[in-house]
């Protein structure tokens, strides 16, 4: 087991890892839309924070030697089911032709109040 950072993103903000690299995988914690230079959630639209929240899974899969090409599963937390088509344009338009297994689950809340969403994934080493 090794654990896994990326100096490209905000440090995690509880007693995780960003990532941990295991028996060919690498296990993403989820991701919060999180500017590096500040830890905010970016502002803008939920279209915004999808990007970023899909930008800094993508950094910690190349602190792991991986990319977003070898992303098998997502799970996404939305605190507003009526962002699904929004964030399913961004989402698209990240992984191209590339589709992941998903699960888009509807939640009360997040560990910062201004997010909107939420990403964890499992890719392939």
């Amino acid at each position: 087991m090794h654990y896994v950072s990326s100096d490209k993103v905000p440090k995690a903000i509880g007693p995780y890892s960003q990532a941990i690299k295991s028996s060919g995988f690498i296990f993403l914690s989820g991701q919060l839309p999180l500017e590096l230079e500040s830890g905010q959630v970016v502002s803008g639209s939920v279209e915004d924070q999808a990007l970023k929240v899909l930008e800094n899974i993508a950094a910690i899969l190349e602190a792991a030697g991986s990319d977003i090409s070898k992303v098998v599963k997502t799970t996404v937390f939305v605190t507003d089911m009526a962002n699904f088509q929004a964030i399913n344009k961004i989402y698209s338009q990240f992984f191209g032709e590339h589709k992941p297994a998903r699960s888009l689950i509807e939640v009360s809340a997040l560990p910062r109040k201004e997010a909107m969403l939420e990403i964890e994934a499992i890719a392939v080493a």
